[in-house]
């Protein structure tokens, strides 16, 4: 039988742009006959493929040279010393060079916990590289990968173990029975929390019941032994989102039984379900690694200093920050609000009012506040007491409150006494912002009439004005003062800046029903327009206390109803104590005064009046009287001589004459006149 050497197989590839063609020499022995050569078969391959299909020409290629060397025939090894030499005079390259991007997928592919699937027809080799072979060059002992590629893959590295780790934390919380949708939201807020079982899992495979196990196991293991799923379904339960649980866990740096003991604990404190991720959330961030015996001691001190405990919860979750100062710390805070003169109750409501009073300010910021308020005249037990009927004070900027306030209130012609009036009577005037709350108000004084120096007087007058809304309040009562109650444009700046108090009346339950009183009196609309512009308190009265005087007036003083609207402040005066005994004394003495000049006056103006009265009604009816006298007597001359000559015998004919009776009719007509008479 003919024997003949193996023929050998020379690969050759050549690059066309996006083709490449493979070509094969089949080379018999010397003695064969040469076979033709076929052409080239162009192939289109993707960057995978081609990728592949390169990695395995360059280990195909040196397998031959070095374990199966081809037999050549001497033009061959004539071909191949060309060659050699031609290559040595050009510099050495790569003989394999993986792109970036594919050095991402063979990362990708190796750190990945399940196979991508593949499909018919696909290229898919089960034999992976090396990561060596990913991050070095096959010289790599002369050459190393640039420093800032081997840890752009490093960090990619680790981001695709990442990715893992929250797979497998979700594959967790699905057999927990959370949605998917949950557990997505909730994992992208743990990235300290994947960190860290990432880096847990890791370290379990230094243990020997871990060597041989997968990377998922082992993270499985450590979020199962950390109990996170039930502590997340328990602290859900709790009312609180899932932002809140995930800055949580964060927050415990692994130590997440901690969470559950300090919630349990909050609970004994009376602090409610909904706001128990809020106080855990701001009251720093090592609260989670406080003992709970000083916690105790906290709300021990508070509650001997007048903080109930059924407060507790209130004010604990109002002011989270109080649970990270410590025990010395909350004492110089407590003190330094009873050494202002408070009391015990007076603190705990204080704190109650306001908790933020304890734990957001600094004490250097208290004293400034403190010392600040004492520049209007006030003590400092005044500014204690102050603090503790209105606390929101201590939460009032100085630069950016009360500066510009007290600036703008000194532009309005308003003293530090008037200043001071307002402090006591509503404190909470300087706790409004200046340009959103109190400008817009004043313009809009303005703007109905009152003057600037009237609206510094109307705000000292009745600093609660400030409070009021500007367009659920101030605005609708002065739209129906000058629709339904017949002031007129022109007195209704005079009706605001005298009467202010009436910005602060409800329209349905007062002066509307009070407009609609007066009106079915049978006063017109324009004249109680007047008369609320002569005295603006008349419609704030009840129409309890206006009726019975009203009856008074009409049934026993007998006066008429244009008494009432030429002087409407009757019905301020008390009816018990004014107008009754003052009407009696008119009586008694026969006097008679205009209801102004009866009861717009003291005691003493009063009793004067009453005597003058009488006293000019004695000259009068002294002076009428002698007249009456005198015309008797002459009267009785002249009817004396006509009896002489006519009967002599009648000489005490007139001795019965009525002249008493006629001069005290004449007194009486006339005296009825000097009342009406203009001045008496």
């Amino acid at each position: 039988m003919l024997s003949c050497p193996p023929p050998s197989l020379h690969l050759h590839v050549h690059r066309y742009g996006h083709y490449t063609t493979v070509s094969s020499s089949l080379h018999h022995h010397p003695n064969h006959p040469p076979t033709t050569v076929p052409d080239p078969v162009l192939r289109t391959h993707n960057s995978k493929t081609t990728s592949l299909l390169h990695h395995h020409t360059a280990t195909s290629t040196t397998t031959n040279k070095t374990k199966n060397p081809p037999q050549e025939n001497e033009n061959d090894h004539q071909q191949h010393r060309d060659s050699v030499q031609t290559n040595d005079n050009k510099p050495t390259t790569r003989q394999h060079i993986i792109p970036p991007q594919e050095k991402l997928n063979i990362l990708e592919m190796s750190l990945v916990s399940k196979r991508s699937p593949q499909f018919p027809g696909s290229i898919y080799t089960n034999s992976l590289p090396s990561l060596q072979s990913v991050f070095r060059t096959p010289n790599d002992t002369q050459h190393l990968e640039n420093d800032e590629d081997e840890e752009v893959m490093i960090m990619r590295a680790l981001e695709i173990r990442r990715k893992v780790t929250a797979e497998v934390f979700k594959g967790a919380m699905k057999k927990g029975k959370f949605g998917i949708t949950y557990s997505t939201n909730l994992v992208n807020r743990l990235p300290d929390f994947i960190d860290h079982v990432m880096i847990e899992a890791a370290t379990l495979k230094s243990l020997p019941e871990f060597e041989d196990s997968t990377f998922n196991v082992r993270a499985k293991v450590i979020i199962d032994d950390s109990n996170v799923v039930p502590l997340i379904r328990w602290l859900k339960h709790n009312n609180l989102s899932y932002p809140k649980i995930a800055k949580l866990i964060c927050m415990s740096k692994g130590k997440l039984e901690s969470i559950r003991r300090l919630v349990e604990w909050l609970k004994t404190v009376h602090v409610k379900g909904e706001f128990l991720g809020v106080t855990l959330l701001k009251s720093g961030d090592d609260i989670l690694q406080r003992r709970i015996e000083e916690l105790d001691e906290i709300v021990e001190y508070l509650e001997s200093n007048g903080v109930k405990m059924d407060w507790m919860g209130f004010v604990i979750s109002r002011c989270p920050r109080l649970l990270s100062y410590s025990m010395e710390e909350v004492k110089m805070r407590v003190e330094f609000y009873l050494n202002m003169g408070m009391n015990e109750n007076d603190f705990g409501t204080m704190v109650f009012d306001y908790p933020g009073v304890l734990g957001y300010f600094t004490l250097e910021e208290m004293n400034q506040k403190v010392n600040y308020l004492k520049e209007f005249g006030l003590s400092t037990e005044y500014v204690g007491r102050l603090l503790a009927f209105r606390p929101q004070l201590m939460g009032c900027s100085i630069e950016e409150r009360w500066k510009p306030l007290v600036k703008y209130l000194y532009y309005l012609g308003i003293s530090r006494d008037g200043m001071r009036r307002m402090l006591t009577i509503k404190p909470m005037v300087f706790c409004f912002n200046l340009e959103m709350t109190i400008t817009p108000k004043v313009q809009f004084f303005r703007d109905i009439g009152v003057r600037d120096d009237a609206i510094g007087n109307m705000l000292v007058k009745f600093p609660p004005l400030l409070t009021y809304s500007l367009q659920k309040k101030i605005r609708p009562v002065v739209i129906f003062l000058m629709t339904k109650a017949g002031v007129t444009e022109k007195d209704i700046g005079k009706v605001i800046a005298l009467g202010p108090e009436l910005l602060g009346c409800s329209i349905g339950k007062t002066l509307e029903v009070n407009v609609k009183y007066f009106l079915s009196l049978g006063i017109r609309v324009r004249q109680l327009g007047e008369m609320i512009a002569d005295f603006p308190k008349l419609l704030r009265y009840k129409v309890d206390l206006l009726y019975p005087k009203y009856r008074y007036l009409r049934r026993t003083m007998v006066r008429p109803l244009q008494d009432v609207i030429e002087f409407p402040r009757f019905f301020s005066y008390s009816l018990e104590e004014r107008i009754i005994p003052r009407h009696k004394i008119m009586v008694e003495n026969r006097v008679n005064f205009k209801l102004r000049y009866m009861l717009a006056c003291t005691d003493e103006e009063f009793n004067e009046r009453v005597a003058d009265k009488v006293e000019r009604r004695r000259r009068f009816e002294s002076v009428r009287l002698n007249d009456v006298l005198v015309d008797s007597q002459t009267a009785k001359g002249t009817l004396g001589k006509a009896a002489v000559v006519d009967c002599p015998e009648n000489e005490n004919a007139f001795s019965n004459f009525p002249v008493n009776d006629y001069s005290m009719e004449g007194t009486e007509m006339d005296f009825s006149r000097s009342e009406d008479s203009p001045g008496l």
